[in-house]
């Protein structure tokens, strides 16, 4: 029996690199797309693939490109593609809001088209945000809830969203995304406020830092782990049937409470260090996000093996090594 084969594009971020562990360890044979530039740089844009590169097949390509998909589809023929890859800091969305709103929407339709050319039969997993719902409606957020985003990057998932389900719905496609609420782990891009913080902790407690500057600490985020949620993703697309799903913790907790925290694994008190700036604040924010995961938790067995205390210590303890 030949092994399945996967195709993570974003293969080198977070998600993507702990979505290959799981499929490798699973007996995939697992393909991913990388810029052509992170060949030449390994050690800086591959770091987080380091235990696994030498078992991987990595393609060069581009997501903002058609023939880029086609080519790589055409190449590979997976069983499973996840579709990871994505401009998906928030902040900077604002800054640059063309660049995200192009990158994501077109990355997903040239994705799809793509798959309903080259591999109809392929299955397609679609990362989707609770950034999407923004300024929420009701309150915890399930797969019925309205989206009203707050930012490009949000608006950018919602299209990426409704096209992914365009296609299942016009083409018999098994095309489904996964709505995944905040998640971390040390393995989180250095951009966001989760690791910024962590990071911090590590540079104050080993004196190369003196303070924290942070933008706005009342927004409450569902923070779960990230090597859990990959599990979702997975499950997804082996489902009888495609369906979206809301992954989350269902547990909320504010910005303020995970610097209280981080600063207490290495016995430091916070208020001594973070401080106020208003550069860092979002023009429109998102105060509280928290998600009924019912769903998928009833349907495809999924479930959280880390709450959140454990994960800012894993996070800290990581970056306390990394800064030493």
């Amino acid at each position: 029996m030949s092994k399945k084969r996967a195709l993570i594009t974003g293969i080198s971020g977070q998600d993507g690199s702990y979505l290959a562990e799981l499929l490798l360890g699973k007996g995939y044979e697992v393909h991913g797309i990388v810029r052509r530039v992170a060949h030449g740089d390994t050690a800086q844009r591959l770091w987080r693939l380091k235990d696994v590169q030498d078992r991987l097949v990595l393609h060069s390509g581009s997501i903002d490109n058609f023939a880029s998909f086609y080519r790589i589809f055409t190449r590979v023929q997976p069983d499973e593609v996840y579709h990871l890859a994505a401009q998906s800091f928030v902040s900077y969305s604002f800054e640059d809001e063309f660049s995200t709103v192009t990158t994501n929407v077109e990355g997903t339709m040239f994705a799809l088209a793509a798959l309903r050319e080259v591999c109809p039969k392929s299955r397609f997993y679609f990362a989707a945000t609770s950034e999407m719902f923004g300024k929420v409606r009701c309150t915890p957020q399930n797969e019925d809830t309205p989206f009203y985003p707050r930012s490009p990057y949000g608006i950018s998932k919602v299209t990426g969203f409704d096209m992914t389900r365009n296609y299942r719905e016009s083409y018999n496609l098994f095309a489904c995304s996964g709505i995944l609420f905040n998640h971390e782990s040390p393995r989180r891009g250095q951009e966001f406020v989760t690791r910024k913080i962590t990071r911090a902790v590590a540079a104050i407690k080993h004196g190369k830092q003196d303070k924290l500057l942070l933008g706005n600490l009342e927004p409450k985020r569902d923070w779960g782990y990230a090597k859990d949620y990959v599990v979702a993703m997975w499950l997804m697309l082996q489902a009888d049937e495609p369906q979206d799903y809301v992954v989350s913790t269902g547990v909320t907790h504010s910005v303020e409470y995970f610097c209280q925290r981080a600063f207490e694994v290495v016995g430091l008190d916070w208020r001594d260090y973070v401080e106020l700036d208003s550069k860092f604040q979002r023009p429109a924010e998102v105060y509280t996000l928290i998600g009924d995961s019912s769903r998928i938790r009833q349907n495809l067995g999924w479930d959280t093996t880390v709450n959140l205390d454990q994960l800012i210590e894993m996070m800290v303890r990581a970056d306390m090594v990394n800064c030493s």
